[in-house]
């Protein structure tokens, strides 16, 4: 019989550089394979075709992953203008076509009206869910039409980087949560009057992630456990806009059992969220209201 290996104690976040043809979630297991994670999971579902930063929490990191996901993301990708399709990038069919290019003036006209507080409508190939159903499941049965509701999304910029022809332009966003490239090229090209869809997305920026410090997810298919192990990013690393505060030993082991205790230091703001840490490693996060600490999530090591 093969000799049963148990799960290891990892925690802590890796940013990983996904490639394009492979889904966010096998690039998950493979990595909770590969390291004997306890636990793993991702901030922020990429679609297979799109490549860029997928950060993965291990182990206790999951608990933070609200975070992130929370965090402003980044994207740069490609317009195609002259067709729409049923996915809304180039993997899908295509329903729509013009002759129509617009110009450049009309295009930095257009994508000023994205900035901001807009209302977006999700892609029909999505994971949203449509009476406990995911989206893509359903538009995947041609006899069904259905639109989604649109939802609220803040861009904070979107700007146009190159025209690259006139079939093709290079844009860059950052947006809150919830924002889909693909609605926004299709619905970018439907405001030209010309139609539009989205290709080569690439995520730049995932909260405090960047490019710079990310692991090619090639390197977890090649099964490369040790060098990808060397780059954890401690929990903390998506905390840092929270106030913190060094406990000691025994206020930890009351943190760690769900228990309140007196602040060592005094905070400024009632009732707002601050991380306890006990030899810089996290411990809890809570709230504080005058001279007590409230643990909400606990770190168990």
């Amino acid at each position: 019989m093969g000799r049963t290996i148990s799960p290891k104690s990892i925690n802590g976040w890796l940013a990983i550089d996904k490639q394009k043809g492979v889904s966010s979630a096998s690039v998950v297991r493979k990595l909770k394979w590969l390291l004997k994670a306890k636990k793993a999971g991702h901030a922020g579902t990429l679609d297979p075709d799109a490549t860029g930063i997928l950060a993965i929490a291990l182990g206790e990191a999951t608990k933070t992953i609200p975070y992130v996901m929370d965090a402003l993301k980044s994207y740069q990708f490609d317009v195609v203008f002259g067709h729409t399709t049923d996915t809304d990038d180039a993997t899908g069919k295509i329903i729509k076509s013009s002759n129509l290019r617009p110009k450049n003036n009309e295009i930095k006209t257009i994508i000023k009206s994205f900035n901001g507080h807009i209302e977006q409508v999700p892609p029909n190939f999505s994971a949203v869910k449509v009476k406990g159903e995911r989206a893509y499941h359903i538009s995947k049965n041609n006899d069904i039409n259905f639109t989604l509701s649109a939802r609220p999304l803040w861009i904070k910029n979107l700007t146009l980087v190159t025209r690259v022809n006139k079939d093709l332009a290079t844009m860059e966003m950052t947006c809150g949560k919830g924002g889909y490239v693909r609605a926004i090229a299709r619905d970018i090209g439907k405001r030209l009057g010309c139609y539009g869809h989205a290709t080569n997305i690439r995520r730049t920026m995932s909260g405090p992630f960047t490019l710079s410090e990310t692991i090619p997810s090639e390197k977890i298919f090649l099964e490369l456990g040790h060098e990808i192990e060397k780059n954890i990013l401690p929990i903390h690393t998506v905390l840092g806009h929270l106030i913190s505060f060094e406990c000691g030993r025994a206020d930890a082991d009351k943190l760690q059992k769900g228990q309140n205790i007196n602040l060592p230091i005094l905070m400024k703001k009632q009732n707002e969220n601050a991380l306890a840490l006990l030899d810089s490693k996290p411990i809890a996060i809570g709230t504080h209201d005058k001279n007590k600490f409230y643990p909400k999530k606990v770190f168990v090591y």
